[in-house]
């Protein structure tokens, strides 16, 4: 079993050398960790998620919106869903109308 995990980590390695020397010289080359974290990024957020994008507290983020019922979200089968993009501008928005 050793040495599947060291032959697994070997071809990690080469596989992540490869790539690095792919595009040594290219400036505007993509990182791994944009591509990685590409797949993770989804254009609607739920509502129990809805705190970590924000960077609150659970209970926070309910006071919030219920002090805001103007949040953009949209509502499919029951569900709650916040546009992920709409939700980032709508928070800037509030942020420069409390700061002025």
């Amino acid at each position: 079993m050793d040495l599947f995990w060291l032959g697994l980590g070997l071809a990690a390695a080469g596989y992540f050398i490869g790539s690095g020397l792919q595009n040594f010289k290219s400036p505007t080359a993509p990182d791994l960790f944009n591509d990685l974290s590409d797949g993770d990024e989804h254009k609607l957020i739920g509502e129990k998620d809805v705190h970590w994008f924000i960077g609150v507290s659970k209970e926070d983020a309910k006071k919030l919106i219920e002090e805001h019922p103007n949040v953009p979200h949209l509502t499919l089968n029951g569900k709650t869903y916040y546009p992920r993009e709409k939700l980032k501008k709508w928070l800037l928005e509030i942020g420069d109308a409390d700061n002025k």
